[in-house]
């Protein structure tokens, strides 16, 4: 019985863990106030370089928080995204989906003109463009793109998809090196595919489509593809330590390469509460698919069509969005709640994981439930839980075995 208890135990605390038993929101539930005062003392016990906060109260901006270092910065600063360039990309072929003009169960390759996925073990047909978006495509090149220093030239598009800069300094491949729809497993390269697939589909430069159908039409001024070393008004980059580090290439723009500035995405954030039924946006029916659940990790719901779906809501439906996270210290988080409008929006240089512990306790705020990016937080709460109940069970056992000696 008292194998049984522990066994039953162990599966409670770790359930409660998930489900956020023992974890506190850093603010009282509705108190929108009090959930920013306790993000900018975040911010100012951690950020040492640049910073940006946006909440987002039912489709309007609620508070906003700049933390300038060397240079001031405001809504307009432009930030490095890092991943989360993979949420406009996906959009990008969305619209495309819902024109009509792309198969999501389509082979990528009938769209793919510029380059194919090389032969292997396992049929690259089954490589769809559902599973490129969820990530369940069977690519296992990890990406994670690596960086260009500003005095090094950056390779084509064909050239990174033959021979792709890691940034763990590793060599990868873009192929399908699992069975396509076995399962999930993020992928940099899947993206950098849906970038040529988009081109090819187009007949337009990828930077060129995206800007005018999705940032410009959508509110995006100063969204771009460009370096941003290069750009006016742009953040610098720093290490964790704080200090002024390079401003890197990206040679992967669908995946990894895009600047925005908070008010740039502000506007995308709206794009999402006010679909429509013609124009650059996406239509409700197209959002919702989005977020229907196409991948699973521990249980746990956590990937849609190019968008992480971090935690249930009240309704069944899910808080959304996508992180991002470079070299040497870059870090964007988004989420966007469809029940009540509510967002937030985190940009850092400076600090690896600010904006994703941030965008993460914002998701325990508004659901009470633990975002899947923060499971081993939550888990480490169920330590001293746990730990009380097998020292209870120590206890009651040893009681046991006393009565029952003393019964003999």
């Amino acid at each position: 019985m008292i194998v049984l208890a522990f066994i039953a135990w162990t599966g409670i605390a770790g359930v409660g863990a998930i489900q956020g038993w023992w974890l506190h929101p850093i603010a009282p539930r509705g108190d929108a106030s009090a959930f920013v005062r306790a993000a900018e003392s975040m911010a100012k016990a951690h950020s040492t370089g640049n910073f940006a906060l946006v909440l987002m109260r039912d489709g309007a901006v609620y508070a906003e928080q700049y933390a300038p270092s060397i240079d001031p910065v405001d809504a307009d600063t432009r930030f490095p995204l890092a991943s989360m360039s993979k949420w406009f990309t996906a959009y990008a072929v969305m619209q495309l989906v819902q024109a009509g003009r792309l198969d999501l169960d389509a082979p990528v390759a009938t769209y793919l003109r510029q380059w194919q996925l090389p032969t292997g073990p396992f049929d690259a047909r089954q490589v769809t463009i559902r599973r490129l978006l969820s990530h369940t495509a069977g690519l296992t090149d990890g990406l994670g793109f690596g960086d260009y220093l500003p005095s090094e030239s950056v390779p084509s598009l064909g050239e990174t998809l033959r021979h792709p800069r890691a940034s763990s300094d590793s060599v990868s491949a873009i192929a399908v090196g699992r069975a396509p729809g076995g399962g999930f497993e993020y992928s940099g390269g899947g993206y950098l595919i849906l970038q040529a697939m988009l081109e090819d589909v187009t007949g337009v430069p990828f930077a060129t489509w995206m800007r005018d159908s999705v940032f410009q039409p959508l509110g995006m001024p100063r969204a771009s593809y460009a370096y941003l070393g290069a750009l006016d008004h742009a953040a610098r980059s720093f290490n964790a330590r704080g200090v002024l580090a390079p401003t890197y290439r990206y040679a992967a723009a669908g995946a990894t390469g895009m600047s925005a500035s908070p008010r740039d995405l502000i506007a995308f954030v709206k794009a999402h509460q006010r679909a429509a039924d013609h124009g650059a946006r996406l239509r409700r029916v197209t959002q919702e698919q989005m977020r229907t659940p196409h991948a699973r990790k521990l249980g746990l719901d956590i990937w849609g069509l190019g968008i992480a779906l971090y935690a249930p809501t009240a309704s069944g439906d899910y808080v959304y969005g996508h992180d991002g996270a470079n070299a040497p210290a870059i870090n964007s988080a988004m989420r966007i709640n469809p029940d009540n409008g509510d967002a937030v929006i985190v940009l850092v240089t400076g600090h690896p994981s600010l904006a994703t512990a941030i965008a993460g306790e914002w998701t325990l705020w508004q659901t009470g439930v633990v975002d899947f990016l923060s499971i081993d937080k939550a888990l480490h709460s169920a330590l001293v839980p746990w730990l009380l109940g097998v020292a209870t069970m120590g206890v009651i056992s040893g009681w046991l075995a006393v009565r029952r000696r003393r019964a003999r």
